[in-house]
């Protein structure tokens, strides 16, 4: 058997400071793909990604997932010690991700000056709910604060309730998935100048750009899209409809040819020939009439019957699924979605896999989310700090 290639991000080092999701996320991305990460965390205030959410044995699961591919080590930032041990890991690190309200690390004198000082090439990646300068900048932010304020809680429920928020924390998700790739464009660049520099990543921008043109839509039009349950304002039948099962599929018609195979598939082929059926948009308006032609037709077949009927058909349909259906869908399974992977507190641990596939240098989960501070020893000797140095730091408080 050949040997695994290096991944791609093969010596890259990470230092993660940043907490709960959205600056971490970017992180463990990273470590995927082969960047050596190193998380650091508070000695007495660890990640709160530990306990948050469902725990088994004590241990939390979330941080299992988030914390994968990361070595960890303790550091109070606000000790004299640990703000030199910082600067010296600095030294020697590419990438610092942090969320601290602007000026934090200024007040411990570890902003980009000093940082840049200790290691010309750093990125310093800086991810807050609102930027670093600006009216709300140093207001407490969170992903909630920016599915509120993007729009997205404005256009998501049915017309007659009440703006909806996700359960989960999607503008985190969607905010570390842009931080990633922020960290790779400066990187590039750094790659021509030589240089690094400060990455600026504010949690109500990246929610903002995923919802598409909504800004020139207003500005152009000054047109504001409202809430419509799961219809589309561009095309129809769009929708969920219940099986005769009990179960339910979402439908989507974005193409012309997909809307015209649903209505010959339910038996209703004569609504192609009415003129409004020819745009998405004229079919949106009488999303009435579509929704009870499809609706009707699903509601007298199993869920079954259903997505074999529409695979035949050509035409687009999904199981709505929980997660018990995640766990046992056979796209899932071939793609390897969902892997498993050991974990020496709760053996074996299944959870999803990384997010892409490349075909010569894959990514992989080494190692899950290990406990707070296993590696705080071996990562500073291996700064060059000796045994009575760690002593002194563990004195102070910095450790």
């Amino acid at each position: 058997m050949s040997a695994r290639p290096p991944a791609p991000l093969a010596g890259l080092r990470v230092l993660d400071l940043a907490t709960l999701f959205a600056g971490p996320l970017a992180a463990t991305m990273l470590g995927d793909y082969g960047a050596e990460v190193v998380k650091v965390e508070h000695p007495e205030k660890p990640d709160p990604s530990r306990g948050h959410g469902p725990s088994k044995d004590g241990v939390g699961l979330w941080w299992k997932v988030l914390g994968r591919n990361k070595r960890t080590i303790t550091l109070n930032l606000s000790k004299p010690g640990g703000r030199a041990t910082l600067l010296r890991l600095a030294a020697t690190a590419d990438v610092v991700i942090e969320n601290f309200r602007p000026g934090t690390l200024e007040k411990w004198d570890l902003g980009w000056p000093e940082l840049s000082a200790a290691n010309s090439r750093l990125i310093l990646t800086r991810v807050t709910g609102f930027g670093q300068f600006g009216p709300y900048a140093h207001r407490p932010g969170f992903g909630t604060l920016a599915e509120a304020m993007s729009g997205f809680a404005a256009l998501t429920g049915e017309p007659d309730a009440p703006p909806t928020l996700p359960p989960f924390g999607l503008a985190d998700s969607i905010a570390g998935l842009a931080t990633a790739y922020a960290v790779m464009t400066a990187l590039a660049a750094r790659e021509r100048t030589g240089e690094g520099q400060v990455v600026d990543m504010a949690l109500i921008e990246p929610m903002l750009l995923a919802l598409g043109p909504q800004a020139t839509w207003y500005d152009q039009l000054g047109y504001v899209q409202e809430r419509t349950g799961n219809r589309s304002a561009n095309n129809a039948p769009r929708n969920t409809y219940r099986t005769a099962d009990g179960s339910w599929v979402a439908v989507s018609t974005s193409a012309q040819s997909i809307a015209e195979r649903v209505m010959h598939l339910v038996g209703r082929p004569e609504l192609i020939d009415e003129p409004w059926f020819a745009t998405g948009a004229d079919r949106a308006r009488h999303a009435d009439v579509l929704d009870r032609a499809v609706g009707d037709w699903i509601a007298r077949h199993t869920r079954a019957d259903v997505l074999a009927a529409f695979e035949k058909a050509e035409a687009a349909v999904a199981p709505i699924q929980d997660v018990r259906d995640v766990m046992t869908d056979p796209q899932y399974a071939a793609l390897d979605t969902i892997t498993t992977v050991d974990d020496p507190e709760l053996g074996p641990l299944r959870m999803q896999n990384v997010l892409f596939r490349l075909s010569a240098t894959p990514g992989t989960i080494r190692w899950t989310g290990r406990p707070h501070g296993a590696d705080t020893d071996e990562i500073l000797t291996d700064l060059g700090l000796t045994p009575a140095e760690l002593a002194t730091l563990r004195a102070e408080g910095a450790l």
